[in-house]
């Protein structure tokens, strides 16, 4: 394996990432965050199968509100993902957020982008700079003839300057495609332009069979390059799978330990006990 590219350290609550810590896991609810109760308790249950941050949709102030009710009651960093509307941020983060997710291009105006920049800036959270294959800007659609990795990688850099300017680098780097190669073309690319760590995945991923395939193809190769800081397997269905594999995909080159390896062999026809 590739020795791990060094990035910047960043910390999220008591967690931190990049600058050779170990890769965290993470995960995201797929409950209604404004439903505090459901929320602690899927929590739970992923801090038990080993998620390191959770991640919670904020679509509302009645959700933004939540945070401060769910963070007092679980023991691992809380991040907030917002989209379009940057109040939301803004109330997120007096509410505890331990980071913010945005994509910046659909925050809105840059004087809405800095509002959430001076935000965070003041409680000292770092931002999640988010982009995916289906969100390209359309000179860059244009540019690049399509949505490529170049393209994905250019956005993604270009909302950074933008934070950069408005005086803030507390920053994670997100770049994400359904289509696994180019994935893990972006993450190549980007890993040669940028020191901030990055977090890795393959979204839109899908079931728990297809996405366990997709992500531990697409995570393997990236991971086996010394590419990321911290994975989400993204998968439908019970978020508690999602910690599991990504376990099991950190684990299987060596960057995780712990646990019991079974090992099954043979399932053949010389096999004459049941296994």
């Amino acid at each position: 394996m590739t020795d791990r590219k060094q990035t910047k350290t960043v910390s999220i609550g008591n967690r931190k990432i990049g600058g050779g810590n170990p890769i965290l896991i993470q995960s995201m609810c797929n409950t209604k965050t404004e439903d505090a109760e459901a929320t602690v308790s899927q929590i739970l249950a992923l801090e038990e199968a080993g998620c390191d941050i959770i991640r919670v949709a904020v679509p509302t102030m009645e959700a933004a509100g939540a945070l401060k009710e769910i963070k007092r009651q679980i023991h691992i960093p809380l991040v907030a993902d917002i989209h379009f509307d940057y109040r939301l941020a803004l109330a997120a983060i007096e509410n505890g957020a331990d980071k913010i997710r945005i994509n910046p291009g659909n925050i809105g105006s840059e004087e809405r982008v800095r509002a959430v920049v001076d935000k965070a800036k003041e409680y000292g959270i770092p931002i999640r700079v988010g982009v995916n294959s289906g969100s390209l800007e359309k000179e860059l659609l244009e540019k690049y003839h399509g949505v490529t990795a170049e393209g994905i990688v250019e956005s993604a850099l270009m909302k950074v300057r933008m934070i950069e300017e408005m005086g803030y680098d507390n920053l994670v780097i997100s770049i994400k495609s359904s289509d696994v190669l180019m994935c893990i073309k972006a993450h190549e690319l980007i890993a040669e332009q940028t020191a901030y760590p990055l977090h890795v995945g393959i979204t839109e991923a899908g079931t728990v069979r297809s996405g366990t395939i997709k992500s531990s193809v697409g995570l393997g190769i990236i991971l086996h390059q010394g590419i990321g800081d911290t994975i989400r397997v993204s998968l439908t269905g019970d978020p508690v799978e999602e910690v599991m594999t990504a376990k099991q995909i950190l684990k299987t080159p060596g960057l995780r330990k712990g646990g019991v390896e079974v090992v099954s062999c043979p399932t053949c026809g010389r096999t004459r006990i049941d296994l």
